[in-house]
């Protein structure tokens, strides 16, 4: 396997291993277990644990960048938000995408990382108001429903037995068949 096909595969391993444990219980063990690889071939390609995360993070956000532009330009019928929210959803079935986001602004505290979060929300927030067009006040309606469905997801809500619980989930994630994902109301 050439070198840049290892590492796409190796970022992709450590995306699904960063969303099912969170970026303190991965390790650079687990990930070269979930890759096919040694554990040293991984820290040769990307130094530490934590430059590996910042490459998946950075993956995961031009990931949400791209499909916001996508959607922008499908020729779908829908108000603006409506087609980002499609797009939100259809990430949502995307290994990790959303729980990796969220994962990287909860270490907002952590020198290396919380600036690179706090970059990463700024640039879809710029986004979404100036390539989009959505007010401020649509922006914050939308990133606040995506935060809520990601917590929804980390926590694995819709796994509850409880019916307030699944009639909650239901309801935030709304109608659509593809998936949860923000929505303009």
């Amino acid at each position: 396997m050439a070198g840049s096909q290892r590492r796409e595969a190796t970022l992709t391993a450590a995306a699904a291993v960063f969303a099912r444990q969170g970026y303190h219980g991965a390790t650079t063990e687990r990930i070269a277990q979930a890759a096919g690889i040694s554990q040293p071939y991984v820290v040769r390609m990307f130094g530490s644990k934590e430059n590996l995360f910042l490459a998946v993070v950075d993956g995961c956000l031009e990931a949400v960048l791209d499909a916001f532009r996508a959607a922008l330009d499908d020729g779908q019928p829908g108000t603006v938000a409506s087609r980002l929210g499609s797009a939100y959803r259809a990430l949502a079935t995307e290994d990790g995408v959303h729980l990796i986001v969220m994962q990287s602004y909860m270490l907002g505290a952590d020198p290396v990382i919380g600036p690179v979060a706090r970059d990463g929300f700024t640039r879809i927030l710029h986004f979404m108001v100036e390539e989009a067009g959505l007010s401020e006040s649509a922006a914050e309606s939308f990133l606040a429903k995506g935060m809520l469905i990601n917590t929804l997801l980390g926590m694995r809500l819709g796994d509850q037995d409880d019916p307030l619980a699944q009639r909650f989930t239901q309801t935030v994630f709304g109608p659509d068949p593809a998936g949860p994902g923000p929505t303009d109301r």
